[in-house]
């Protein structure tokens, strides 16, 4: 028996297969809606929440709101906040502008701050005005420092100018050095040229070295240079190695590419080998290439 299926039959059967889909599109869409009403997108419709749905909703609207509020964003809407959030809210934002304007900070408002909160960051700007001129950093303001503050201001700055020059590091003026620290300075730059000298730096100065220090200078090049040799350093200087070095450096290389050969591990140059060495190199080491 031969069943026809008409236009209409067929346009039935698709249906009837795309049921399941459709079922699972619209079961699924709520779910989504919900999602998109939270994150208040576009393609939210809270006409089709569910009124237990509709009150998540607003909580988490509500709360979004809150914390914009609380972070100082523009989409904060006040108007939105209860009586205790409002509340809550003015006063983290009191307590936030009281710390910027301890901290110094540009956001400071200080027409918001009670008479007390006024001293308090008054006390706070010329304690920090005073670190700045002590330490040579920030806005310093000497025309807001005490008689006394100014001589302690002047102090620091002696000895951190003396500090530097010692160091030799930061803006050192040896005008304002004292004699004793003059002499202390000198002592600390030779001391650091001293240092520079052995350890083979650029800003080292043969010159300014006594007899000693350039005899103790010359000793520790000349064994940094045996031991770039050593290790077949770039900074390998040959000429300045004594006949003895210079004999035992050929014999450990000699040593080193007759092993190199031997064993079939690192370079090895066989032109180099003696001829009782050529015959002891196996026959599997000859064939590679060198």
């Amino acid at each position: 028996m031969k069943i026809r299926l008409t236009k209409y039959s067929w346009l039935q059967v698709a249906c009837l297969s795309l049921w399941p889909i459709l079922a699972l599109a619209q079961s699924a869409n709520p779910a989504q809606n919900l999602d998109a009403c939270k994150a208040a997108r576009e393609t939210c419709d809270r006409s089709k929440l569910s009124p237990t749905e509709a009150a998540d909703v607003a909580l988490t609207v509500h709360t979004r709101n809150v914390a914009n509020c609380r972070g100082g964003y523009k989409s904060c809407d006040r108007s939105k906040l209860t009586p205790p959030e409002t509340i809550a809210l003015a006063v983290a934002e009191h307590q936030s502008n009281v710390e910027a304007c301890q901290d110094g900070m540009q956001s400071c408002d200080r027409s918001k701050l009670t008479q007390a909160e006024a001293h308090d960051s008054s006390v706070a700007d010329h304690h920090r005005n005073m670190a700045d001129c002590k330490d040579g950093v920030g806005s310093c303001d000497h025309s807001k420092l005490t008689q006394s503050e100014t001589g302690e201001v002047d102090a620091a700055r002696h000895q951190r100018n003396a500090s530097d020059c010692k160091n030799g590091s930061g803006l050192c003026d040896h005008s304002q050095l004292t004699s004793s620290e003059t002499k202390a300075v000198t002592t600390a730059e030779h001391q650091r040229n001293a240092t520079s000298c052995e350890n083979g730096w650029n800003d080292c100065d043969h010159a300014k070295l006594t007899s000693a220090e350039a005899a103790q200078t010359t000793a520790v090049e000349h064994e940094r240079n045996l031991s770039a040799c050593k290790g077949s350093q770039e900074t390998c200087d040959y000429s300045k190695l004594t006949p003895s070095e210079t004999t035992g450096l050929a014999d450990a290389e000699h040593r080193r590419n007759y092993t190199a050969c031997l064993k079939g591990y690192g370079y090895c140059d066989a032109s180099r080998l003696t001829p009782s060495e050529a015959k002891a190199i196996p026959a599997e080491h000859k064939a590679l290439p060198r």
